[in-house]
């Protein structure tokens, strides 16, 4: 689609995750709709003595992945960078681009936290000398983009949108903007997260951030719901692969499906809290941006992370903004809350509604919180043909992030 004889939508044709609920992007999407949780007790020895008993890791170790010698120079997140890119890349058929017309965005919302507290312990109880020699390439939040361009030969630019739990979507809407510039021609773009560690799960739950509950791990992150306590942290990786319309059709590629438009806002309210005026913006400028009305948005991807006020803030910031007539998912309740690469896995969630026509149930749903006057499907994923889907993405700090989506 043109407008004014720019590009305005971009194909999405590739995707790729590790999430807590498979090792690529077709088992992490057949989790999702079998309803199946991520979530499990912490038995390790690290996490004894800790306020929260409970977190949503990968279901494969990204290293066993690599072969060592490139695993042991990565932090874990670069690792799941470059991962879940291949796979994307795959995805999408290798595409045959010119280095410079090639970019590649990645987004983190801690990047390798995991390299630095490592590291700081190491030079602590060891001193200088045992440190790794990778310690600075391993800690830059800018790694996941950095290696994801050397992989690929990607001279288009390697970007790090950093807007916490935003990032991953930030990145895809940054994608979008280079190719609709006419600064490429394809654009590898997602989130990553890798921060599973004492020091963060304390640090959020020091917040009150966390659910403390640990009974049922399972049913831990209960978003909508009016027992949900609190979110569940997770750890993973979404890429998409997007490309100029013209430039897929010319090379025959397959497409999931259309970024049809994308919005930033900033709320400039609170650090932390929710704010449903900054949102509803976001969503009312991504409808825009996609020459699409309300009614033309079947499903939603909701953010809701499963906290007491930022579900209802979104809530009514969807039905502002949308409406109550569209089908709200919240797949958080089985993937827990993955920071940094939430948003991209929501919206490739999103995505492969429209393209299936199916959307996946919302798990824990046992009673909808009265204050949230949504259609939030749950019990079973529910089937139909829609025009187009939105997906949101909020982080600390303000950031909100909507992207919408057409088959």
């Amino acid at each position: 689609m043109a407008r004014n004889g720019q590009v305005r939508q971009v194909r999405v044709t590739g995707v790729g995750a590790l999430t807590p609920l498979g090792a690529d992007a077709p088992s992490s999407w057949s989790g999702l709709l079998d309803g199946t949780s991520g979530v499990r007790l912490l038995e390790e020895e690290w996490a004894a003595g800790l306020p929260v008993h409970v977190a949503a890791g990968l279901t494969v170790d990204p290293a066993s992945l690599l072969p060592r010698p490139e695993a042991r120079k990565l932090d874990r997140g670069e690792q799941m960078a470059l991962l879940g890119a291949r796979e994307a890349w795959q995805d999408a058929g290798a595409p045959q681009v010119e280095p410079e017309r090639l970019a590649v965005v990645i987004g983190t919302g801690t990047g390798g936290v995991l390299t630095t507290l490592g590291q700081d312990d190491t030079f602590e109880t060891s001193g200088i000398r045992k440190m790794s020699p990778f310690t600075v390439p391993m800690l830059m939040p800018n790694g996941p983009a950095a290696w994801v361009s050397m992989d690929l030969g990607a001279k288009g630019g390697a970007r790090t949108p950093v807007s916490a739990c935003a990032s991953g979507a930030e990145a895809l809407a940054l994608g979008q903007d280079l190719i609709r510039s006419g600064r490429a021609d394809v654009v590898v773009a997602g989130g990553v997260e890798a921060c599973l560690h004492p020091f963060t799960l304390a640090a959020f739950a020091q917040m009150k951030a966390l659910s403390t509950r640990s009974e049922d791990p399972e049913a831990v992150s209960r978003p909508f719901d009016v027992g949900r306590s609190g979110f569940v942290m997770g750890e993973g990786a979404g890429i998409m692969v997007l490309e100029r319309p013209d430039f897929a059709e010319a090379r025959g590629a397959r497409s999931h499906g259309t970024l049809a438009g994308s919005a930033v806002s900033s709320s400039a309210d609170h650090i932390t809290a929710s704010d449903a005026d900054g949102q509803t913006a976001a969503m009312e400028l991504a409808l825009r941006d996609a020459d699409l009305s309300p009614a033309d948005i079947g499903v939603v991807h909701a953010h809701a992370t499963s906290t007491e006020s930022g579900d209802v803030a979104e809530a009514e910031a969807i039905g502002r903004a949308i409406g109550r007539h569209a089908a709200v998912t919240a797949t958080k309740s089985m993937t827990g809350h993955m920071l940094g690469a939430s948003g991209t896995v929501g919206a490739m969630a999103a995505l492969l509604a429209l393209r299936d026509g199916v959307l996946p149930a919302t798990r824990n749903l046992d009673e909808l919180d009265p204050r949230v006057d949504l259609d939030v499907v749950h019990g079973e994923p529910r089937s139909g043909q829609w025009t187009g889907a939105l997906a949101n993405s909020f982080g600390f700090g303000g950031h909100n992030v909507s992207l919408v989506f057409t088959g």
